[in-house]
């Protein structure tokens, strides 16, 4: 028996509307015939996917092949995220690497279309594992395989010459986490619906414990497992990395700390996000997850507690944007009610690691 079979594919999670989503099937039926390599069906079914609580995201189907478009949610919009055109070059770039990726199919900058810039890419046929319910079908040697697979998949990544694919000037790495910091001390200024001290607090103390950057090389900025496309009939078997927006050069242990503020274990407190995902029998700790990863990439990972409370404090946030403007209500979908009850939860747990750390000035 497949124990993936009762998986939704990411493209089936939550409701779904045809024609009535805005987009406008025949104008954006005619772009898609011009930028396609192969000819597309006369009649394009658009259908808004219900899932990702960031970018809107729409399937096009032509009855025959189906198209993934990705665009900027509407309304409030922190500044510099959703850029459709990076995530758009990520994808492209990395397309034929040791990452998988899906084929992009065109950009779309001009916003008289739909209203927004955005690009095209495959859809890969394949399902996401969002919850503890999805990974409960694997089992324990399939999530340990999914688990080795996913670290190998981000060393890899983290292994990629910029120069190689054409991503040299991607960004800046050096003083990245510098701008980090900033960036989302402003962002958490534009978005916050409430005042939180703590926010001041894990700035002020990730401020003054900023790590030397010994490993640049291209950063996801979402690595997780619920932005992967895997095999139905083996989800050990990555289909693709999704969800590039947040994409630079920097410094990649940042990834790592995303991967492993998302990592729940049994006994801890489990991220709102992935709501215990990967708390289950077979999937590694995250301290053998960190190991793992120093084993492929034949790294040290020095001051990583630093990268953990850094993710936290940037998934907090996120998340503080995205109830923005749920609270807006500018947000496509059925998914963010209570989203920003996250928000606290999220930053007690970096203030936690912070005060526990031996990194020095990180625990105050």
């Amino acid at each position: 028996m497949n124990p993936t079979a009762d998986v939704h594919t990411r493209q089936e999670y939550g409701s779904s509307a045809d024609s009535g989503d805005g987009l406008g099937a025949g104008r954006i039926r005619e772009w898609l015939a011009d930028a396609e390599t192969r000819p597309v069906g006369e009649e394009l079914r658009t259908r808004l996917i219900a899932g990702g609580r960031s970018n809107p995201t729409y399937e096009l189907s032509d009855g025959d092949r189906a198209w993934i478009l990705r665009r900027p949610p509407v309304g409030h919009v922190l500044p510099t995220a959703h850029d459709m055109s990076r995530e758009y070059r990520a994808l492209t770039a990395l397309y034929g690497s040791a990452v998988p990726v899906p084929r992009t199919v065109g950009l779309c900058e001009d916003t008289a279309l739909i209203g927004a810039p955005f690009y095209v890419m495959d859809k890969l046929d394949g399902i996401t594992l969002r919850t503890a319910e999805d990974t409960g079908r694997l089992t324990p040697t399939q999530r340990a395989a999914l688990a080795e697979t996913m670290v190998q998949t981000l060393a890899a990544l983290h292994e990629v010459d910029p120069a190689d694919v054409g991503l040299d000037d991607w960004g800046r790495p050096d003083g990245y986490l510098e701008r980090q910091l900033r960036r989302w001390q402003r962002q958490w200024e534009s978005s916050a619906t409430a005042p939180r001290p703590e926010v001041d607090e894990l700035q002020a103390r990730l401020a003054a414990s900023v790590p030397e950057s010994r490993y640049p090389g291209i950063v996801h900025g979402d690595f997780k497992i619920d932005n992967l496309m895997v095999a139905a009939d083996d989800p050990t078997h990555i289909l693709g990395v999704l969800d590039w927006e947040m994409s630079t050069l920097g410094d990649t242990l940042t990834d790592l700390g995303i991967l492993c503020s998302f990592w729940d274990q049994q006994g801890e407190f489990h991220n709102p996000i992935t709501a215990g995902a990967t708390a289950l029998p077979g999937f590694p700790s995250r301290d053998e997850l960190v190991h793992a990863y120093v084993q492929a990439r034949g790294i040290d990972v020095p001051d990583i507690d630093w990268y953990l409370v850094f993710a936290d404090f940037k998934i907090a946030v996120i998340l503080e944007g995205i109830h923005a403007r749920h609270t807006q209500g500018h947000t496509a979908g059925d998914d963010f009610t209570g989203i920003g009850d996250m928000v606290g939860p999220l930053l007690n747990r970096a203030l936690d690691r912070a005060s526990h750390s031996s990194v020095p000035g990180l625990a105050g």
